[in-house]
C-alpha cells in the first residue's frame, strides 16, 4: 500500500471486507506499510511466550492485510493458527515517532474476527439471578435506581397503593411503580399459573369464577388473584383470573358411584357340568 491509501480491513479468507477511510490530516508513512516482516517477529514473539519458538512461527500465518490507525500507526493482521481460535488474527500494531523513523512495536495481540467464536456479552449478577436461585441466608440488595420502585411519598399510580401508604404514615419506604407492576403482571400471565398453562386448558372453569380465589388489591384487583383451596395445586399461589384447575368451586359431586360398575352376567340356559371331587 502506498503513502496515502486508506487502511482497509481484510477478512480471515483474505478477501477484502470493507474500505475505512482513516480521519488523519497526513498519511502514514509508506513504510509502516511495509514492515511486515517487523510485525511478523513481534507476532511470532507473542506466541512464543505460549507456544514455544518451533510452534510460534507455525501459529502466525498469512498476512491478511493492513489498517492505517493514524497518521504515524499502522496495523497488520495475520492469521491465528490455533487451536480453539478458529477465525482469530494476530494484530500488530507498528508506529514510528515522526516522518521517516524507525518502526517500532506498539502492541500485538490476537483479536476475534467475523466468523470467531467469542464469549457471551457479559450480563451484571443482578439480572442473572433467577427464582429458586436464594437460599437461606442469602441477600439479594436492589439497586437505588431500581425502575420497579419508588420512594413511598411519591404517587405510584395505584390508588389502593397510594392510599395505603399515607394511611399508615409512609411506612414503607419504597412501593411498586408502573414499570414494576406491568413487568409483575407479564411474568404472572405467562408463568405456570397463567391462562397459556396445561393445566388451565384443561380447567372445566377459570380462577375469575371460583369461590377459592382471593382477589389481588389495587391495580391488579381484575387480572390476578391468590389461590385458597388447600387442593388445588395452586393453594397459596398468585394466579391469573385466566387461570384454572379441577378443584374449580363449581365443580359438582357425581351423583353414582367413582367406581365403574360392570354389567351383570346371567348365566340362565347355560349347561354346567359337576366336578367330581
Amino acid at each position: 500500500m502506498s503513502t496515502g491509501e486508506v487502511g482497509v480491513e481484510v477478512g480471515d479468507s483474505g478477501d477484502e471486507r470493507a474500505e475505512t477511510p482513516q480521519p488523519r490530516v497526513t498519511p502514514a508513512p509508506s513504510h509502516l506499510f511495509d514492515a511486515v516482516d517487523e510485525a511478523r517477529a513481534a507476532a511470532v514473539e507473542e506466541a512464543a511466550d505460549e507456544l514455544g519458538d518451533e510452534a510460534a512461527v507455525a501459529a502466525v500465518g498469512a498476512h491478511l492485510g493492513t489498517t492505517a490507525e493514524d497518521d504515524g500507526s499502522v496495523t497488520h493482521s495475520f492469521a491465528a493458527h490455533l487451536p480453539g481460535y478458529r477465525g482469530w488474527r494476530w494484530a500488530v500494531t507498528v508506529a514510528a515517532a515522526a516522518g521517516d523513523g524507525p518502526v517500532t512495536v506498539s502492541e500485538s495481540v490476537l483479536l476475534p474476527g467475523s466468523t470467531a467464536l467469542v464469549a457471551p456479552d457479559w450480563v451484571p449478577w443482578d439480572q442473572r439471578v433467577r427464582p429458586g436461585d436464594l437460599k437461606p441466608g442469602d441477600l439479594l440488595p436492589t439497586p437505588a435506581d431500581d425502575p420497579r420502585l419508588v420512594p413511598g411519598y411519591v404517587d405510584s399510580g395505584d390508588p389502593a397503593v397510594d392510599a395505603l401508604a399515607r394511611e399508615v404514615g409512609l411506612g414503607r419506604e419504597r412501593v411498586l411503580s408502573y414499570e414494576g407492576r406491568i413487568a409483575a403482571a407479564e411474568r404472572w400471565q405467562d408463568g405456570e399459573r397463567g391462562p397459556a398453562a396445561d393445566l388451565a386448558r384443561s380447567a372445566p372453569a377459570s380462577c375469575g369464577t371460583c369461590g377459592f380465589l382471593v382477589p389481588l388489591a389495587g391495580s391488579l384487583q381484575g387480572v390476578f388473584g391468590v389461590c385458597a383451596n388447600g387442593s388445588s395445586p395452586a393453594d397459596a399461589q398468585v394466579v391469573a383470573v385466566g387461570f384454572g384447575c379441577g378443584a374449580h368451586s363449581s365443580v359438582a359431586e357425581p351423583s353414582g358411584s367413582p367406581v365403574h360398575v360392570s354389567a351383570l352376567v346371567y348365566d340362565d340356559g347355560v349347561d354346567l357340568e359337576p366336578v367330581g371331587s
